[in-house]
């Protein structure tokens, strides 16, 4: 196994590193031959199974995701940076020059790309797994599931289903507070509402959004256009679901 850095912070490593229990009843089954954030001393592929973190912000990105696609058997990028573009895909709205000027002192020195795009847009891919940071549990599932030769089962329904199985109250209903819930992928644990907080959308769309239905809810508990806008730009700003939502409130 691989696992591949891009433009990231590390989070989605740093999950896999802590899974030092579960990853126990595996180790024997398992190699880990480049990771470097565990170990400088990379080993060479082929590799049966590439977990690639962050996302594309240069050229050289765009040449080193080739690489690792042609050396891998199966490919599955972890967290909202691989399969969304991340918060740094807010570049994609904005001018990158302008960014550059204003936080460096040379930008000339800089090279990077316009936009920060998600590793499916260069590649294809196996699986993507969601999440900032993505769920130890689901990325056990990933690496069993591939072991055992099946589909991973990572379910792809909301929060909300999450909300009702650990008993939470629902903070819509219940305090009129705004929550991305019932348009975000499953995984978190719904660990925002459990402490009677909104949903901020950490693991993206799930399977299952009616943005005309549920924009109005925002709306009807507070927020305006601007307050939509910024809550839909965040960890996965650039997820087709969330930017399409965005530009039809923001049309000009």
């Amino acid at each position: 196994m691989g696992v591949w850095k891009f433009a990231s912070c590390d989070g989605c490593q740093l999950t896999l590193l802590d899974c030092e229990d579960e990853l126990l009843g595996i180790a024997e089954q398992v190699e880990i031959t480049y990771f470097l954030e565990a170990s400088s001393a990379p080993g060479p592929g082929p590799y049966d199974l590439s977990l690639v973190e962050g996302s594309v912000t240069t050229a050289e990105d765009t040449e080193r995701i080739q690489h690792i696609r042609a050396a891998s058997d199966r490919l599955v990028t972890i967290g909202a940076c691989a399969t969304a573009g991340g918060v740094q895909a807010l570049r994609n709205y904005a001018d990158v020059a302008e960014f550059q000027a204003a936080v460096y002192a040379r930008p000339d020195y800089i090279d990077t790309l316009a936009t920060s795009t998600p590793i499916s847009a260069h590649v294809p891919v196996d699986f993507e797994l969601r999440g900032c940071p993505i769920d130890r549990g689901q990325l056990i599932e990933v690496i069993t599931a591939y072991l055992a030769g099946r589909t991973p089962d990572v379910p792809a329904h909301s929060v909300c289903f999450e909300c009702k199985r650990r008993g939470t109250v629902c903070v819509t209903v219940a305090h009129g507070t705004p929550c991305l819930g019932p348009v975000t992928h499953a995984g978190c644990g719904a660990l925002c509402p459990a402490y009677n907080r909104g949903c901020y959308g950490c693991f993206g769309p799930s399977n299952s959004t009616n943005f005309p239905s549920f924009i109005p809810l925002l709306r009807r508990d507070g927020m305006d256009t601007l307050d939509v806008v910024r809550v839909l730009r965040t960890y996965n700003t650039a997820a087709p679901e969330f930017d399409a939502a965005v530009r039809k409130e923001l049309p000009g």
